[in-house]
């Protein structure tokens, strides 16, 4: 069973979308800036400015939708997509009900109850979720302004054909934000498709290198910037990294 697919998995990512600061970071010390990144991947990468009326944005590598709904508060519709289906039940759950009841890890089998909230503010009826590869899209999927792709290359098995299929996502104009922390593994994408980690001819050749080879010649890069994230795996462990986030607007 994929990883993806497990109870823990999803208690995770039900936690990293929507839990509070306390839950997430429960010590008065640690990395607070690390928080709630996919609300801060929307709010601090997202142009508002140039989006138009009625905008409609694409949220590739949604896992449990808290990006999606944050992306509702600027656009009219917002369509989340992920591959796996414990994810997305979730996430149309959450569409649907507003919130829905998990548990996440204290220590070894003790759990601690939980509830996961859409902000009421936010338009649930703007979002849509389904289960797909975002290596292999559908041709009617197109047109967006603005398409979201958080953490998501380094868990791919071909990186490089999910990424040439966004020119035709995209309207001229249009946003992409990427980010990852740029953790390439076997586990995931085999070594002869890594887009950075390597050398090559003797060169060392980083991921940025190859998104700006792949991008630049339908995209200009925007914007870069460095955006911690914190995951959290029981009371006395955690995940933290530092994703590039890279802004790229269509040509």
């Amino acid at each position: 069973m994929s990883y993806y697919e497990t109870e823990r998995a999803l208690s995770e990512y039900l936690l990293l979308h929507f839990g509070a600061a306390e839950q997430l970071l429960p010590y008065d010390f640690g990395p607070s800036d690390a928080l709630h990144f996919p609300v801060r991947c929307v709010n601090e990468c997202l142009d508002t400015g140039r989006l138009p009326a009625e905008a409609r944005a694409l949220d590739l590598g949604c896992a449990v939708g808290r990006a999606t709904f944050e992306l509702a508060v600027h656009c009219a519709h917002v369509q989340g997509i992920d591959s796996s289906h414990a994810l997305i039940s979730a996430a149309r759950r959450l569409q649907q009900h507003g919130a829905i009841d998990f548990s996440y890890a204290e220590e070894g089998e003790l759990l601690i109850p939980a509830r996961a909230v859409v902000p009421p503010a936010i338009n649930r009826q703007r979002v849509a979720f389904e289960q797909g590869d975002a290596q292999d899209l559908p041709s009617s999927l197109a047109a967006f302004d603005a398409v979201l792709m958080a953490n998501l290359i380094d868990r791919l098995p071909e990186p490089r054909r999910c990424l040439e299929q966004l020119p035709r996502l995209l309207k001229p104009g249009g946003q992409l934000i990427l980010t990852s922390p740029y953790t390439w593994s076997n586990e995931f994408t085999p070594r002869e498709n890594w887009l950075g980690g390597f050398e090559r001819a003797g060169a060392r050749v980083r991921t940025l290198d190859t998104l700006t080879e792949i991008l630049s010649p339908q995209f200009e890069l925007a914007a870069r910037k460095d955006m911690p994230f914190l995951i959290r795996e029981h009371a006395r462990k955690f995940q933290w990294c530092v994703a590039q986030a890279t802004v790229w607007i269509r040509r």
